[in-house]
């Protein structure tokens, strides 16, 4: 909603100084360009997402999946105590955590959210729970070790190497993972419940 009010306004902005200043040619030119370029990117953009997501379909499918909740289990265990007792619960924050390595935000949104829903339905509270904001937290900072949104990125941009960026992006993203778990939990010390 706020980021439709914040476009709605940039565009009759936009337009009211392209009309003051004598530049509307210039203003329609700038907006046809930008759709443009636009679905250029979301077209570049689907077959990198459509194959890692289709990878991990096939994790899912192979039973490769339930592997990797046993590996990621100790952790999300510590992490999600709570939500760790229900295996659906468990298995969805393993999907997300997944999905989140392997730089998918757009397919580990859905998974985080069915994880949330798990949570809310066995915690029978009104408002989010420690557990449900350390997984917005998680989710946010998200430990990427193939990054491949950005990688893909880079490569519509032009890049000549799109994956030269892990070792920042290692070290960026355990850093953010770091201090945002680390936040969350001084927070619900400085406010419990």
């Amino acid at each position: 909603m706020a980021m439709s009010v914040v476009f709605t306004g940039m565009l009759v902005l936009s337009l009211l100084f392209g009309a003051a200043t004598g530049q509307m040619q210039q203003v329609s030119q700038a907006a046809l360009s930008g759709a443009k370029k636009g679905a250029e990117l979301c077209l570049a953009m689907a077959g990198p997402i459509c194959l890692w997501s289709g990878l991990s379909r096939l994790l899912e499918q192979s039973g490769a999946e339930r592997v990797l909740t046993r590996v990621l289990r100790p952790i999300l265990r510590r992490l999600f105590p709570e939500a760790s007792r229900d295996p659906k619960t468990l298995g969805k924050l393993s999907e997300n955590v997944t999905a989140n390595l392997l730089g998918l935000g757009n397919a580990a949104t859905p998974l985080g959210i069915a994880a949330v829903k798990r949570m809310q339905a066995s915690s029978q509270s009104e408002s989010a729970s420690d557990e449900m904001c350390r997984l917005v937290v998680l989710n946010t900072a998200s430990i990427q070790l193939i990054p491949t949104t950005v990688a893909a990125l880079r490569a519509t941009c032009g890049a000549g190497a799109p994956f030269d960026i892990l070792l920042p992006v290692w070290l960026t993203s355990i850093a953010s993972v770091t201090v945002g778990l680390w936040g969350a939990k001084l927070f619900c010390r400085i406010w419990p419940r």
